[in-house]
């Protein structure tokens, strides 16, 4: 890595959000793009649940996962996408896109999780529209077959 490399700036500069959990899931890194994403400041965010960006629906699942990757420190989305719906502050819905990584401790224990989070909400309702247009199609096309 180059000696010059400041990390904080990369984090902060990063498009995409970047966010740290600590082994009981609480916030400890969310970067200007969490915000902007998401809707909660670093302020709100830091030292938080991430129930506050988890649909209900999706909780259970989510921690048993999270759970399970903190005690294996095994991902299988490390370089696979993991696709969710996700909360925005205001209560929408957002379509996101994510791959985590595993920060360990010098004894290679796993202390925290990283997500680096993409919105991909306009692209799931264009395929969404996309898949609309196209059944309506395929039916209006076996309709003049018939």
């Amino acid at each position: 890595m180059p000696s010059n490399l400041d990390l904080n700036q990369l984090v902060a500069g990063a498009g995409d959000a970047i966010m740290v959990c600590d082994a009981q899931g609480l916030v400890t890194l969310w970067n200007a793009a969490a915000e902007r994403i998401f809707g909660h400041t670093a302020a709100e965010a830091i030292g938080q649940s991430m129930d506050m960006i988890i649909p209900v629906r999706q909780r259970e699942r989510h921690w048993d996962g999270y759970h399970k990757t903190m005690a294996s420190g095994i991902t299988k989305y490390g370089a696979d996408l993991l696709r969710v719906p996700a909360l925005h502050k205001d209560g929408h819905t957002l379509s996101i896109a994510f791959t985590v990584s595993m920060i360990y401790t010098p004894d290679h224990k796993v202390d925290s999780i990283v997500a680096i989070v993409r919105d991909e909400s306009k692209r799931f309702a264009e395929d969404r529209e996309l898949r609309k247009r196209l059944a309506e199609l395929e039916a209006a096309v076996k309709a003049q077959a018939a």
